[in-house]
């Protein structure tokens, strides 16, 4: 079930998105550290009303962020669509056990569906350049990559930006 977060969901989502950063960093993908994602950044996304949860079994096994908010480090980018109408997906992740299962696909689903029903004009993304499991897993859903962007906090490497026009 996919449902918004609350504030006691905050330890679940850390516990799970670190066993998702060791799993990357196990093969050698450096996207997150011990600066993100963060607890403030969870907190901050509940209060804005943001934060999804993937729960099965009453425990939390993934998270998705879907903000209206565009960060600084997308202004450089030559996006398809105006800045005025858009949704920015952050933060997903799904717990590694699970990973390979469809689960990031129904949190994209929702997403996608989510800004159809609201009347956005795009979802723009942006994944760790080093991750081309990532990379594919937007492309065949028909996001473009436009640009790069840099997290100097997470990696010397860039991070690839994408868009889907709705």
């Amino acid at each position: 079930m996919i449902r918004k977060a609350i504030k006691e969901d905050v330890d679940a989502i850390l516990n799970m998105t670190k066993a998702c950063a060791k799993a990357m960093i196990a093969n050698g993908i450096f996207q997150w550290n011990d600066y993100y994602p963060s607890r403030a950044a969870f907190e901050n996304d509940i209060k804005r009303d943001e934060l999804y949860v993937l729960e099965l079994n009453n425990i939390v096994k993934g998270t998705i962020v879907i903000s209206t908010y565009m960060d600084d480090e997308y202004i450089p980018i030559t996006w398809l669509t105006d800045n005025e109408n858009n949704i920015y997906i952050h933060r997903l992740a799904i717990h590694p056990e699970l990973q390979g299962q469809g689960y990031a696909r129904q949190f994209m689903n929702f997403a996608e569906q989510y800004a159809i029903d609201n009347n956005y004009t795009s979802i723009r993304l942006d994944t760790f350049s080093q991750n081309k499991r990532n990379q594919k897993f937007y492309e065949l859903r028909g996001y473009k990559k436009l640009g790069d962007i840099f997290f100097p906090k997470q990696s010397e490497y860039p991070f690839h930006c994408y868009e889907l026009v709705l």
